[in-house]
């Protein structure tokens, strides 16, 4: 079974064993592949214009596998060129909240009238803009891009709550 990847214009992929490296115009993307359940049972080969990932094996867990790996070279392939970009939006009923980004945190202030601060952390090297009550999230990582929006998300979560009721929070409203 085998999975082929092509590479799109102005991107250049190296792969060293189980060593991905993609760059491109919006930056440089790099993963290790190794693991020791399928250590010489999959190959990642790089041909003229694509990516070949492969496998001679039949068992079901391989060649998923070999799926997963491909999808994680393509995802990098499309960071590296268009990047990934959420939005989100804060929605309040009484207490109005502020949103800002300290650091490598994004701190939620006056939530639910709440004088504890609630923060999220910002995975990688994903950037965060608060414009208003939208909170955009952008990177070229899909993986960490996600995580830091989901990071954002979950610091507003209302435990024990009728959601119908308490309604307050932030939420993904667009993916790109």
């Amino acid at each position: 079974m085998e999975k082929i990847i092509p590479i799109k214009e102005g991107v250049s992929v190296e792969v060293t064993g189980s060593k991905v490296v993609v760059s491109g115009p919006k930056g440089k993307l790099e993963r290790d592949f190794s693991s020791p359940l399928f250590v010489g049972k999959i190959r990642i080969e790089k041909t003229d214009n694509a990516v070949k990932v492969s496998t001679n094996s039949y068992r079901r867990h391989v060649k998923a596998e070999v799926g997963c790996i491909a999808s994680h070279i393509r995802n990098m392939i499309v960071g590296v060129t268009d990047g990934y970009k959420y939005t989100l939006q804060a929605v309040y009923m009484h207490f109005p909240f502020t949103v800002k980004v300290v650091g490598n945190e994004v701190v939620i202030s006056n939530f639910l009238g709440e004088r504890a601060l609630r923060k999220a952390k910002i995975i990688g090297d994903t950037k965060v803009d608060v414009h208003g009550e939208q909170i955009t999230v952008s990177g070229n990582d899909v993986e960490a891009v996600g995580q830091t929006a989901a990071n954002i998300e979950r610091a507003t979560a209302i435990p024990a709550r009728d959601r119908r009721v308490f309604q307050d929070g932030i939420f993904l409203i667009k993916r790109e």
